[in-house]
């Protein structure tokens, strides 16, 4: 996708009888028009015309605005709510630090591909350049994290820059847009037409091309070749909604599935074809796979280097099909014997519409009974229930006692045991894989719960990550969001801790939490919110089932094994298959 301008045209618009209201009732129409109906903001100065228009919106009943404690938050919990939900989250914060406090929430929405419309508030027009109170450009500050932005400088525009930002967002592969609107462009009145979904395609923007049958037959050519084949599925594929397809795929040709960090729950990890995450802290057998096939099928995924470990020996023997809808991420990493650049569901669709029983030659037989003797040999660890809890315990009675949940994360050892050990359905892993954002966890659980209010919803935290955005406790207070926070507390920054040990000599430098640790049982109960100690082994399974199953929200603090590590794991410089620590069971 290209965008060579960012003109916009109010003759453009709609023609329909005009409306004489302000830029800010403007905004709330389009949005309103565009399918909004949950926003996440924080208030101030410059975005008040637009928080006075939010008022009306819900007291007319088409709006919900959750009022985060912090912009971060807003824009995790809109993160959050997009990728459950499959559709745009939209975030609210005022000009100035406002704006700032947006930045990390918008760079992890760009890195993971998350379609959000991210609306801040700027100063008046005039004053714009003259470094007045709470001035900042952020049109400049995100432009690297952004797919496209746009400063309004006239209210008769905000319908068509609306109608853009989600076409946008949205289409091709997914990310963030930005609108800053002055504030008095938002206080203007003028006649507003509306402009509709989909009604203008922004100028220079190229739709992807057709599928192309000759590619597709090479790809399917390649298949029937191949002894050893291995789909590699991220989260292109996720966005695309193509489980069904790729659970056809798998199955028609018997070819085993393995998933990145943002793939997971692409694929019924309870299936017999599926090896689970690969990578960095994959499963040893998902990363002998890789190591040994003689095709990969590259699914919607961009050859990440924590994926990949050391790149020139990522999947050595195979060759590549590469399906992305992004031409940029093609034969960037690694060079494709047949490149498709479409939307995987389309692509899916297409090469399972040419299956034929009768046509197919490929026999995996042999192949699966390798892997399932790896899968026998080099299990994930499974902690005996003796002694301290151990942090793979939390994760395993998460996915015994709440097997459908949504599941947030916050990035860490954590993150990592709940990919290895968790089995989640379709959208209902939420987890900050490329910018790895801490304090991610919680908003983004607040977002999850706003998109599927009656369905269960865990957010797996670090002692050191639930720190970060601590505060949105008030936000899931204030609106008795019945989700739960597990803290998995080893008192360290768990994966810095790991790091320091293994390549730094043991200088446990600047990671150790204890000193300093709040009381997070009293904490969360200062903010209303039920809070559950659990300590020793003894308690464990009947209390944490018990927390798990309390009717609201609450906070469960779980003490583990100070000094576990999260393997396996692929050091850095290494091969996927030069792994250390994961488990080598003897079969008599």
């Amino acid at each position: 996708m290209t965008l060579t301008s960012s003109t916009v045209h109010a003759e453009d618009s709609c023609p329909e009888s005009p409306k004489w209201i302000t830029g800010a009732e403007a905004l709330m129409d389009s949005l309103k028009v565009h399918g909004v109906k949950v926003i996440f903001g924080y208030p101030g100065g410059a975005i008040l015309p637009i928080y006075d228009a939010v008022h009306k919106a819900e007291k007319d009943g088409w709006l919900k605005h959750y009022m985060v404690r912090h912009e971060q938050g807003g824009s995790h919990a809109a993160d959050g709510y997009a990728r459950a939900s499959g559709k745009v989250g939209v975030c609210f914060g005022t000009s100035g630090p406002g704006a700032t406090n947006l930045v990390t929430g918008i760079a992890t929405a760009q890195m993971d591909s998350v379609p959000l419309v991210v609306v801040t508030g700027q100063v008046p027009r005039p004053a714009i350049g003259t470094d007045a109170f709470q001035e900042t450009d952020i049109f400049g500050i995100t432009l690297p994290i952004v797919k496209h932005s746009w400063v309004i400088r006239d209210p008769a525009d905000i319908a068509k820059v609306v109608s853009e930002a989600f076409f946008i967002a949205s289409s091709g592969r997914p990310g963030p847009v930005l609108i800053d609107i002055p504030k008095d462009v938002g206080q203007e009145f003028f006649n507003y037409r509306r402009v509709l979904p989909g009604e203008i395609v922004p100028k220079g923007f190229k739709v992807n091309k057709e599928l192309d049958d000759n590619d597709i037959d090479r790809a399917i050519d390649l298949i029937h070749q191949s002894k050893q084949p291995l789909l590699y599925v991220g989260g292109g594929a996720v966005a695309s909604n193509a489980h069904d397809q790729l659970k056809i795929l798998s199955k028609n040709y018997q070819i085993p599935v393995t998933t990145t960090l943002m793939g997971k729950g692409i694929f019924d990890e309870r299936n017999n074809l599926s090896l689970g995450m690969l990578g960095m802290h994959g499963t040893a057998y998902a990363n002998f796979a890789v190591t040994e096939c003689d095709l990969l099928i590259a699914v919607g995924a961009r050859f990440d280097d924590r994926v990949t470990g050391k790149l020139d020996t990522f999947a050595p023997n195979a060759k590549v099909i590469h399906i992305d809808i992004d031409p940029a991420e093609v034969n960037k990493n690694r060079r494709a014997n047949v490149a498709i650049v479409s939307d995987v569901l389309s692509a899916l669709k297409k090469i399972n519409s040419k299956f034929s029983e009768e046509n197919n030659q490929i026999n995996t037989k042999k192949w699966i009974e390798k892997i399932n003797f790896w899968k026998s040999v080099h299990p994930l660890f499974i902690p005996p229930e003796e002694g301290e809890i151990y942090p793979q315990e939390v994760l395993l009675k998460i996915r015994e006692f709440s097997p459908n949940a949504f599941i947030t994360t916050d990035v860490g050892q954590h993150q990592m045991w709940a990919a290895q050990y968790l089995r989640n359905g379709p959208r209902k892993w939420v987890s900050s894989a490329g910018l790895g954002t801490m304090g991610f966890g919680l908003p983004a659980a607040i977002g999850v719960e706003a998109s599927n209010p009656s369905d269960e919803v865990i957010c797996v935290a670090g002692d050191a990550s639930i720190l970060m955005n601590i505060q949105e406790l008030g936000t899931v207070s204030q609106y008795g969001l019945n989700l739960k926070i597990v803290i998995v507390n080893n008192r360290w920054q768990g994966m810095v801790r790991q790091w320091q040990e293994s390549f730094y000599n043991e200088r446990y430098s600047a990671s150790d939490m204890s000193n300093g640790e709040p009381d997070f049982i009293r904490l969360s109960e200062a903010f209303g919110i039920k809070g559950f100690l659990i300590s020793n082994r003894n308690e464990f399974n009947d209390n944490f089932q018990k927390a798990l199953k309390f009717k609201g929200p609450a906070l469960i603090n779980v003490r583990v094994r100070r000094g576990e590590n999260c393997y396996p794991m692929v050091p850095p410089g290494k091969s996927n298959a030069q792994m250390v620590g994961y488990i080598n069971k003897n079969i008599s």
